[in-house]
């Protein structure tokens, strides 16, 4: 994918994201604080045929240079690299770093942390199967 936000596929990925946003009611999440630097934009969330689980979908972005901290999911986090160069701490692994088309399974309860090590922005589409009525993220203490 390239890294070119005016490319006619990166505005067809936003402008298709952006319609399941407002199209699936999650609009007012957008709204919620967040770190300078992080851009998290909520495409969906389903229940799924698994008793007391739920599936989210995000597109997760950070400017050069800016870490998520280390925090954990009450569930399995999915990971595929849309754009950019991130470098990946999962507890009990060596650190990975990633680029575009790369993907990343992260276990539940796993304590991770991300950190966008290119010189452009970076975006991943992050989907979680996790435990419904949980907060999606907590941080590691």
């Amino acid at each position: 994918m390239s890294t070119n936000s005016s490319s006619p596929t990166r505005r067809s990925i936003l402008a298709a994201s952006a319609a399941a946003v407002v199209g699936s009611g999650l609009a007012p999440d957008l709204a919620k604080a967040q770190q300078v630097g992080t851009k998290r934009t909520d495409l969906q969330r389903h229940d799924l045929s698994i008793p007391g689980r739920e599936m989210i979908q995000v597109v997760v972005e950070l400017a050069p240079g800016v870490t998520a901290p280390a925090h954990t999911h009450p569930g399995e986090e999915i990971i595929y690299v849309l754009e950019g160069l991130w470098e990946y701490q999962v507890e009990g692994k060596p650190p990975v770093t990633l680029k575009a088309g790369e993907v990343l399974f992260i276990p539940a309860g796993t304590i991770h942390s991300a950190k966008n090590v290119g010189s452009s922005n970076g975006a991943e589409l992050a989907t979680y199967i996790v435990e419904k009525g949980k907060p999606l993220l907590t941080l590691a203490k």
